[in-house]
């Protein structure tokens, strides 16, 4: 990882970052001799992509196709790693890093900018929501959302709140298609009571996509950077169970969801307070994310007999 061709000065990567993950690198047991991927890491790589491949089936996605998409992705983080290495950016060195060959470089290279912004309605749904649920004027004591008059009664409402985000916007309009997702519902007094802790839409595919990639992006380039050491370890934290009926499953599923919710409710009202204390500040470049899931599933034998197993 550190080190893209042994004997070869010109390609090293000459950064911390990448001296740290070529000493992790060079502690792990490789099947194919020296540089080659550590097996642990293979058998990882496995188990991650079986959930992705079964998703790919299922929409469609052939094997070729994804073939394509991964070179342009290939081509695109071998870039950003040459560049942020302060290496000279040739195909040669691409080529090197990524084991594509210098045409299908050539061919690709030209089309690698992302355009991965998300739905038009995501964007200011997902600001509502985060006011929704952590701005006092909007939560109840206990700090959870109030259920909001649609237009008109005590407020504030569900008028107030769109309009505290944007007045270019009919609250109408986000109404319907917040009922539309399944985000919102409406009770026999006309107040609106948010279906979801965060805006994670029970309809729309493009909007469930758009979070899928998003949310299990950000899960991997944390593992990522704890993997390869790249500095001090970020959390990531989860508890296994095995041996449980399906009522334990189902009230672990409950309690995971109360607990995980009030938790995701905290950490959003300290993050809306930061926030709006840093807007205008010049080093408000950052960006974070916090997440919580829940699996379940029938119990097809421990990690060590899955680990016996040739990759």
């Amino acid at each position: 990882m550190g080190i893209l061709s042994a004997g070869k000065k010109d390609y090293v990567l000459q950064n911390d970052r990448k001296a740290r993950a070529a000493a992790v690198m060079a502690n792990m047991t490789a099947p194919s001799g020296p540089g080659g991927p550590p097996t642990a890491f293979l058998k990882a790589l496995d188990r991650l992509v079986e959930p992705l491949v079964r998703a790919l089936i299922s929409l469609g996605v052939t094997f070729p196709l994804f073939s394509r998409l991964l070179k342009r992705i290939y081509i695109r983080v071998a870039t950003n790693e040459a560049r942020a290495g302060g290496a000279p950016l040739t195909v040669s060195r691409i080529s090197v890093m990524t084991g594509l060959q210098r045409k299908d470089i050539g061919q690709i290279k030209e089309q690698i900018e992302r355009k991965l912004g998300p739905p038009a309605n995501v964007s200011l749904g997902a600001r509502l929501i985060t006011i929704w649920n952590g701005a006092k004027s909007f939560t109840d004591s206990d700090g959870k959302p109030l259920p909001l008059p649609r237009y008109s009664g005590p407020s504030p409402t569900f008028e107030d709140l769109v309009r505290s985000v944007s007045t270019d916007v009919r609250p109408r309009a986000v109404l319907d298609e917040w009922l539309r997702l399944g985000v919102v519902s409406i009770d026999d007094q006309d107040r609106v009571h948010m279906r979801s802790d965060s805006f994670v839409p029970r309809q729309g595919f493009e909007e469930l996509s758009y979070f899928y990639g998003r949310n299990l992006a950000d899960h991997i380039a944390s593992s990522t950077y704890n993997l390869l050491g790249e500095g001090e370890p970020r959390l990531e934290r989860a508890v296994y169970y095995d041996k449980l009926t399906p009522d334990s499953v189902a009230a672990l599923e409950k309690y995971a969801r109360d607990v995980g919710g009030e938790a995701l409710r905290q950490i959003n009202r300290e993050a809306l307070r930061l926030a709006d204390a840093d807007e205008k500040k010049p080093d408000a470049d950052q960006r974070m994310s916090v997440g919580i899931y829940y699996y379940s599933g029938p119990d097809v034998g421990s990690d060590a007999e899955a680990d016996d197993e040739d990759t």
